[in-house]
């Protein structure tokens, strides 16, 4: 059996082919990922929260020493274990500073990409600034360099040539090349839809055809009837960049739904309930035991998962294994408020769980609008109703939307009658957010400390060729 793995950043596809496919398979409509880029990918491949893993504030930039640790697999080394051939294509964003910390070295046979975390489409180029924590700001110290790479050799002639086909071209030259006396993993971590937003002129129609192209060539291989294909976004849409989350709250970077609900499904012919909508709970980390599982390899080897095998799930319909999502706890995100509950949590640290149908928000959530797309008006707020809460209903004009108080650190909602956040429930049920908290408290005692180190000047592109390499 193949597996297949495509994330896409941002708003909700509108492309035929992958409406069709996801109609085909089994949508989920109760998934969540992380509201930023590198925890998604770090808890995909990891199985495990950020928490654990110190990757738990922001991302990882370009200039810092960092990377997913190394004390545990990752998904493609467990596959691997398992015969599976494995390979990336796109973005990798989990570190590079070090040798050990590339695909190549973390479970990948092969690897096609860049290792930032976004770059120019076609010059493959991206500049990046100083990071330091303390400062909460970058400075005007700026490294830019190039970033493609094949395998670990830098990649200096395809200038102007667009990532999609390159990406594209490369997936079909593995599946074309592959041995079919064994399965293979192929994570295609494509560049669209993160800024900068460019696009061929060929594109500003309605058709994009890129995926298809694999499709068309796995059946044509004999392969498409043996694999299992998971299309996941990796964050909420970048309002700023072109992305829309509506009727939802926030975007990317905050702990309302707008940030982490995630865009996400599964194709196969191996699902028994395909055609259908799962509303269960899934987290990204689930992809980590569920795909080792159907591999047929072990759990062995690896540090305590914080995801589940949801495949009973996903194929046959079966309740969700998850009942409870750790969103994220950041002590270093700057605290907001009073510390309302401090004999059970600091309110004021920035942290999101999620107890069955109740989620519960602490601290700075990041901007809380709701944005309308771009063919409604740019100011719009919910009517109060009382009726349940549909999709469909009417939303009135107005100037300003009045978010939240400045000092306010604690939301609670009932998510499955409330998925838009409008109604905090935190002072009507007392109980239920003292039982929220004492989760978070647990949560937080298992935590690692977070790790964010300051640039190093040493990752300077100019002393590497150009290119952003490894330099320790």
């Amino acid at each position: 059996m193949d597996l297949m793995t495509s994330d896409i950043m941002g708003q909700k596809s509108k492309l035929r082919n992958l409406d069709r496919l996801a109609g085909e398979g089994v949508k989920l409509e109760n998934y969540y990922v992380q509201p930023i880029c590198t925890p998604t990918r770090s808890q995909l491949l990891s199985g495990r929260y950020q928490i654990h893993t110190g990757l738990q504030h922001d991302i990882i930039w370009a200039s810092q020493p960092n990377g997913l640790p190394l004390d545990s697999p990752t998904l493609a080394d467990k596959l691997r274990e398992s015969g599976y051939s494995t390979h990336a294509v796109g973005k990798w964003h989990l570190g590079f500073y070090k040798e050990d910390y590339l695909p190549t070295h973390r479970g990948f046979d092969t690897f096609y990409g860049y290792l930032t975390g976004s770059e120019d489409y076609y010059t493959h180029f991206r500049c990046d600034g100083e990071h330091d924590v303390l400062k909460n700001a970058s400075s005007d110290l700026e490294f830019c360099g190039y970033d493609l790479r094949d395998n670990e050799v830098p990649v200096k002639d395809q200038t102007g040539n667009y990532s999609t086909h390159l990406l594209t071209n490369r997936a079909i030259q593995l599946i074309q090349n592959h041995d079919k006396s064994k399965p293979m993993f192929l994570y295609m971590a494509y560049q669209a839809v993160h800024s900068p937003l460019e696009v061929p002129d060929a594109y500003t129609g309605n058709t994009i055809t890129y995926k298809i192209k694999i499709e068309k060539l796995m059946q044509n291989a004999g392969m498409w009837n043996n694999t299992v294909f998971i299309f996941s976004t990796d964050n909420g849409g970048q309002i700023l960049e072109g992305g829309n989350n509506w009727p939802l709250r926030g975007w990317k970077a905050s702990l309302w739904e707008g940030g982490m609900r995630g865009v996400g499904f599964v194709h196969s012919t191996l699902l028994k309930n395909a055609g259908n909508v799962s509303h269960e709970l899934i987290h990204v980390s689930d992809w980590f035991p569920t795909l080792v599982t159907l591999a047929g390899g072990t759990l062995n080897g690896t540090k305590p998962l914080d995801g589940y095998n949801q495949w009973g799930t996903i194929s046959d319909g079966q309740p969700s294994q998850r009942k409870e999502l750790l969103h994220n706890i950041d002590i270093l995100y700057p605290p907001k408020g009073a510390s309302l509950y401090p004999d059970i949590f600091d309110t004021r640290v920035r942290a999101a769980i999620r107890v069955g149908e109740y989620k519960l928000i602490t601290g700075d959530p990041g901007n809380s609008s709701w944005i309308p797309p771009p063919n409604l008006s740019l100011h719009f707020a919910p009517r109060k109703q009382k009726t349940p809460f549909s999709m469909h209903r009417e939303w009135q004009p107005v100037q300003m939307i009045q978010t939240q108080q400045p000092d306010e650190n604690v939301w609670l909602f009932h998510i499955p009658s409330d998925p838009y956040e409008e109604i905090n429930l935190a002072q009507k049920y007392p109980d239920i957010v003292k039982n929220l908290l004492q989760r978070l408290s647990y949560y937080n005692s298992t935590a690692v400390p977070p790790y964010y180190p300051k640039s190093d000047p040493n990752c300077d592109p100019k002393l590497h060729n150009g290119f952003w390499s490894p330099w320790m």
